[in-house]
C-alpha cells in the first residue's frame, strides 16, 4: 500500500539522541501510528533532497538499499547503505507519478 503523508497529517516530530544510543533517531506520530527513522535514513534523505534542491540541472534521484560485504564496511558505518542508482531522471519521475496516481491519503 502507498500512502501520500501531508503536513496536516503529521500530529508531531521528535528529533534527539535516544538515551543510551550514539545516534539520532526522528519520530514522526501521525495519528495513531508513529514512524521512527535512524540518523543514517534521514541523512541519506536530506542528501537527496539537497542534491535536487540546488543542484542546476538534476531533477531526480533514485537510491536503492546494499549490503555491503563485511571488507567493505568503513569503521561505525552499519552494513546496509542507501546508495544512489544510476538511472535516467525521466525514469524516476514516472515512477514516482505512477505512485502518486496508486496512492491513497494517509
Amino acid at each position: 500500500m502507498t500512502y501520500v503523508i501531508r503536513n496536516e497529517d503529521v500530529e508531531e516530530i521528535l528529533i534527539g539522541i535516544p538515551k543510551n544510543h550514539k545516534h539520532l533517531r526522528i519520530c514522526i506520530k501521525i495519528g495513531d501510528k508513529t514512524l521512527i527513522f535512524q540518523e543514517a535514513t534521514i541523512a541519506n534523505l536530506v542528501r537527496a533532497y539537497t542534491t535536487i534542491k540546488t543542484h542546476p540541472t538534476i531533477k531526480a534521484l533514485k537510491l536503492k538499499r546494499k549490503t555491503l560485504p563485511e571488507r567493505e564496511i568503513k569503521t561505525g558505518y552499519a552494513r546496509n547503505q542507501l546508495i544512489e542508482v544510476e538511472e535516467k531522471e525521466e525514469e524516476i519521475e514516472r515512477e514516482i507519478t505512477k505512485l502518486l496516481e496508486e496512492a491513497q491519503l494517509f
